[in-house]
């Protein structure tokens, strides 16, 4: 399974749309794009595998794995990117701003189900994240 996180840069933080295999599934907010710095900035564009993972604090939720000088990068629920967020991805049913969005839980649980359904069949979960272009824009 490819998942696609097409963003949006913003000084105050970074807005996306989160798509599987061209179908849409949510949008996304994370931290501003800060040159990685660990918990303050957003992750690198590139390729990543996702993983389940457990935790107290979010029970379970999905892994990004193998993120450059990076470590617990998550995809959990969160509507607020800077006080909410420390380099993880929170899927939103609506953004609300930069780095803001709404009813997250209600999306993270949409993401996670298709996830962890395709790991459940031992599938492979690759997410890309990138710039969004618009059209006339490349």
């Amino acid at each position: 399974m490819v998942l696609e996180l097409s963003r949006t840069y913003f000084p105050d933080g970074t807005n996306g749309k989160l798509e599987c295999e061209g179908t849409f599934i949510c949008n996304t907010i994370e931290l501003p794009w800060k040159k990685n710095e660990i918990a303050i900035s957003c992750i690198p564009e590139g390729k990543y595998f996702i993983r389940k993972r457990y935790s107290e604090k979010f029970k379970w939720h999905l892994e990004v794995l193998h993120v450059e000088n990076r470590k617990n990068i998550l995809i959990h629920p969160a509507n607020n990117a800077a006080a909410e967020l420390k380099g993880c991805i929170a899927p939103v049913t609506k953004i609300s701003g930069p780095g803001l969005g709404l009813m997250s839980r209600r999306a993270f649980y949409k993401l996670k189900d298709i996830v962890y359904k395709a790991l459940d069949r031992e599938e492979e979960v690759c997410l890309i994240v990138q710039s969004l272009f618009l059209e006339g824009n490349k």
